[in-house]
């Protein structure tokens, strides 16, 4: 049987990971309802990690514009039977959890999840105690507002500027809170508090957010910014959309991928670092 590496192991390694996204809601807004029973949930995790998810990334709460914050009760009670079940059948496959909560993320990280993805962007100096508590891996997101209000008309001067500068801060807060710097990553937020103009800027700019010293992950898989230009009204039919900026995102140095449909980007990932780095990369 295979073990499990450790975060920084895996951020190391000289690839684009992608990571799997499994929202047990009913609510978020491209896959609410298919996955909420530890049945449908369990069986697209496996699917994902077949289909070459180098991490799962849990999550209870739904943050598309407009979702109503749920209690800590209930985000764990949709994800602790499906990150159980996970740790026995696939556990050399590292989880995180996609939460703002501190107590959400001590029951994962107790459960073998190695990873929080802080949507919050490490606001909460409880959940920054937990994470360094447990040594886990952290992800900062950059958000401009509520989920209820982000999208209500958000304004920037220089928005990757402030992305950058906010970002770098909240790592120094990290940092100081005791999180492992080699388990640091930034997500710049793509949609999270942003307009089309400030998600093109933002991918217009991915190699600048290396600059701040840590990887980079982005979350592109079928936001409404790809649904405006491609003029589609479904986000399930935004799954080329997704692989151009995952392919771009490669070539611009990104490490992580945060995505909904796995085989595809894990093909655009595994070309697009072929061609740049002019090698094969030979399965695992």
């Amino acid at each position: 049987m295979k073990t499990l590496c450790s975060f920084a192991t895996l951020l190391k390694k000289n690839k684009p990971l992608i990571m799997g996204i499994l929202n047990t809601t009913p609510d978020s807004f491209s896959d609410g309802g298919k996955f909420t029973t530890l049945d449908s949930s369990s069986a697209h995790a496996l699917q994902m990690i077949n289909e070459g998810a180098d991490l799962i990334d849990i999550g209870g709460q739904s943050t598309r514009p407009g979702a109503v914050e749920i209690s800590a009760e209930e985000e764990i009670r949709r994800i602790l039977p499906v990150i159980k079940y996970l740790r026995k059948k696939a556990p050399e496959r590292i989880l995180s959890v996609d939460t703002s909560k501190a107590e959400v993320a001590e029951i994962a990280l107790k459960e073998g999840v190695a990873v929080v993805n802080d949507v919050s962007g490490g606001q909460g100096e409880a959940l920054l105690e937990v994470v360094s508590k447990y040594d886990a891996g952290l992800i900062i997101m950059h958000k401009k507002g509520s989920p209820e209000s982000m999208q209500l008309n958000p304004s920037y001067e220089d928005v990757v500027g402030e992305i950058k500068a906010y970002l770098t801060h909240m790592c120094d807060l990290a940092c100081s809170a005791g999180v492992s710097r080699d388990k640091l990553v930034v997500d710049p937020g793509i949609g999270f508090g942003k307009l089309l103009e400030h998600n093109m800027a933002i991918l217009n700019a991915l190699t600048e957010f290396s600059e701040i010293g840590y990887p980079v992950m982005i979350g592109t898989s079928r936001k409404r910014s790809l649904q405006e230009i491609c003029g589609t009204g479904t986000p399930s039919q935004l799954e080329g959309a997704t692989c151009a900026t995952t392919a771009l995102g490669v070539q611009s140095g990104v490490t992580i991928f945060r995505v909904h449909d796995v085989k595809a980007n894990r093909q655009a990932a595994d070309v697009a670092w072929a061609v740049l780095n002019n090698k094969f990369v030979k399965p695992e």
